[in-house]
């Protein structure tokens, strides 16, 4: 039977602060600022030469005196008190070095030490790919786990997250810290004896999942005291609910990849939902869809790029209103309409296949455009996922009622410790701060990086770039020297391995529908003449070994084939080489009629950037250079507003239900 203190845990969390405003925000990101500065950095780097030196004292020790020391320290850190805590931190780290050279192999380096410390003060460490973040996240999850709070390691997919608890297991068990993971396919009862232990490992989309449903099974019983009520009155019903839930508590989250599961998942809600049945709704989407597709752009409807919305024009609204009476009765009402043929267009215009998402078995599945990977279960709210159903001439599927809903950005905000780390934090430091209240600190290399990156003048058409590349990835296969080349989309690599089968070049294709043996795919693509064409989906978690001979020759090539929305993305997938002092060369391609350019470019700014690339005009490139950078940073600002504009609908829904005495996340 559980405690009472756990019984609280279970159901207890942090409640967020509201985010400061007007002065008080300029003052809150001064204060961001100063933990952040150098000094920090400084003094972390300090610190772990201190712990470097403390070395020989624990090599000496057998394994059954260690493991001794390590219970006396578990011990301490288990009764909580911070000021012993922090005086044998020093001590206990050195003694998990040497336990991970034992046990794993691996001995961490000093950059290593930096990040644990980092982790353990509830900072984001900034380590570049390659440095070690799995043995570092191992680390600080011992000194959590070592408290025996519900400690929490949150990557990026199932395969890393069952990867990295069995990899780290051997450090865990000889230093009496049970870890589990958690993945998709499990069944409750394996997730709860996951969550049982000390450190479990799982990814963003789960644990968000398993809170919610574990609320929706508590329901009015969210206090712990009226279950302990419960407990005396119904023991037998209080069983029930101790078995429907699966986790035991919130207290401390290490995020691997913090800006994939901080900022770029942020705007996206986790919703619990049921489908049921509405007839009126999927004969409506048919016949709007139907609709739709005999409008005109420009004539009867605006599509704005930016912001993916549609503008009905008079003449659209018209040829609607004639052929209102194909829909059924419900919604043959103006503003019913409309959205539903509006939607419709939506789903036209802006959602192509094999880039938002991927036909699998006559089944629409949603592709993350950060990760490349796709999404199973997921679902476009408010009809769009009927719309696009629909347009691929698929039967829509049933709408769903959403039971609970809870957004990621929320979500990680109700940890009592939060901490992170990812190899791209920089260009988002000022979010991280404003929203979590974590400070990004840099974390230098062990070895200094000596990457090359050339940037090839920009084309002025998708076809031109694409010659290049082509060009590029013969020239440099032809050398015997491995190509990691990126794509943006499905459609773009599928487009690449067409060319190149035209060629009779070998390769290797991963991406949202191509995905088995992914691991081992991104693992070979750095041996000698190897060609591997990826999504995202190759920018994080897996390392890229040099095969022999590769070094001498120059190391991996790896070639971005256009610019992301997100300057992080791109250097995420530019760190997949030069890797730990490894040589290696990035280039990077882009044409003035790319996405980025497209959405984010002014058209009079874009038609004058053709016309100089064109002419082949002095100071073209430049411009190009500077249009790139506009479009980031305008992509940036509007995903930051609307990641805050989905934090504000988060607040204003708390203080809606806590109004009338009922749990949004009920």
């Amino acid at each position: 039977m559980p405690t009472p203190s756990q019984q609280y845990r279970r159901t207890a969390f942090r409640q967020p602060k509201e985010l400061p405003g007007g002065i008080d925000a300029r003052v809150d990101s001064l204060a961001g600022l100063v933990r952040r500065r150098r000094g920090v950095c400084r003094a972390l780097l300090a610190e772990a030469e201190a712990i470097d030196e403390l070395a020989p004292a624990w090599h000496d020790l057998s394994d059954r005196h260690l493991r001794e020391r390590l219970e006396e320290f578990h011990s301490l850190f288990r009764r909580g008190r911070a000021d012993r805590t922090k005086a044998v931190l020093p001590q206990a780290l050195a003694a998990l070095r040497e336990a991970a050279e034992r046990r794993l192999g691996l001995r961490p380096f000093r950059v290593q030490l930096m990040g644990t410390l980092a982790l353990h003060r509830g900072l984001l460490a900034e380590m570049a790919t390659g440095e070690g973040k799995t043995l570092t996240a191992a680390m600080a999850a011992v000194l959590a786990g070592w408290t025996r709070q519900p400690t929490h390691v949150v990557t990026a997919n199932d395969y890393l997250a069952q990867r990295d608890a069995e990899t780290m297991g051997p450090l865990f068990r000889f230093c009496n810290v049970s870890a589990g993971f958690v993945t998709g396919l499990m069944e409750p009862g394996a997730r709860r004896e996951a969550y049982d232990k000390d450190v479990t490992y799982t990814t963003s989309k789960e644990i968000v999942a398993d809170f919610l449903r574990d609320r929706l099974h508590v329901g009015t019983l969210e206090e712990p005291e009226r279950r302990h009520l419960l407990r005396r009155l119904n023991p037998a019903y209080a069983g029930l609910l101790d078995r429907a839930m699966v986790m035991r508590g919130l207290h401390t989250a290490i995020v691997d990849e913090a800006d994939s599961v901080l900022i770029d998942e942020a705007v996206t809600p986790l919703i619990i939902s049921r489908e049921h049945e509405n007839v009126p709704l999927t004969d409506a989407v048919r016949t709007a869809n139907a609709i739709a597709a005999a409008l005109v752009p420009g004539t009867d409807y605006l599509a704005n790029r930016r912001y993916k919305e549609v503008e009905l024009r008079p003449a659209g609204t018209a040829k609607i209103q004639a052929q209102c009476g194909l829909l059924p009765g419900l919604w043959q009402g103006e503003s019913r309409r409309e959205e539903l043929v509006r939607q419709a267009l939506t789903a036209r215009e802006f959602f192509r296949r094999d880039e938002q998402y991927v036909l699998v078995n006559a089944e629409v599945l949603i592709v993350d455009e950060f990760t490349g990977r796709v999404m199973p279960g997921r679902k476009w709210r408010e009809g769009l996922h009927q719309a696009v159903e629909a347009k691929e001439g698929l039967a829509p599927t049933a709408p769903t009622e959403t039971l609970s809903r809870l957004s990621f950005q929320r979500f990680f905000r109700l940890f009592e410790r939060l901490s992170g780390m990812t190899g791209t934090a920089r260009e988002a430091a000022d979010e991280f701060w404003r929203i979590y209240k974590l400070p990004v600190v840099p974390i230098p290399t062990n070895r200094p990086c000596v990457r090359q990156v050339r940037r090839v003048p920009m084309f002025r058409t998708q076809t031109e770039r694409w010659d290049a590349v082509e060009a590029l990835v013969v020239e440099l296969h032809s050398r015997g020297v491995p190509v990691l080349v990126g794509t943006r989309s499905v459609l773009a690599s599928e487009r690449l391995a067409f060319r190149l089968e035209g060629r009779q070049l070998p390769f290797r294709l991963l991406n949202a529908v191509r995905n088995q043996e992914e691991a081992q795919i991104v693992a070979e693509a750095g041996l000698p003449g190897h060609i591997t064409i990826a999504t995202n989906m190759a920018g994080r978690g897996t390392d890229i070994k040099l095969g022999k001979g590769v070094p001498e020759a120059g190391g991996l090539h790896v070639i971005a084939t256009e610019y992301h929305e997100a300057g992080r993305i791109d250097r995420q997938l530019r760190g997949r080489c030069a890797r730990q002092g490894d040589p290696g060369t990035v280039h990077v391609f882009a044409s003035s009629d790319d996405e980025l350019l497209l959405r984010f470019l002014p058209a009079t700014a874009r038609r004058a950037l053709t016309a100089a690339l064109a002419a082949g005009r002095t100071g073209a490139q430049t411009l190009a250079r500077a249009a790139v950078g506009h479009g980031q940073r305008a992509a940036q600002r509007l995903a930051f507003r609307q990641r805050c504009n989905l934090l504000r609908q988060d607040t204003w829904l708390d203080e809606a239900l806590s109004f009338t005495g009922s749990s949004r996340y009920r």
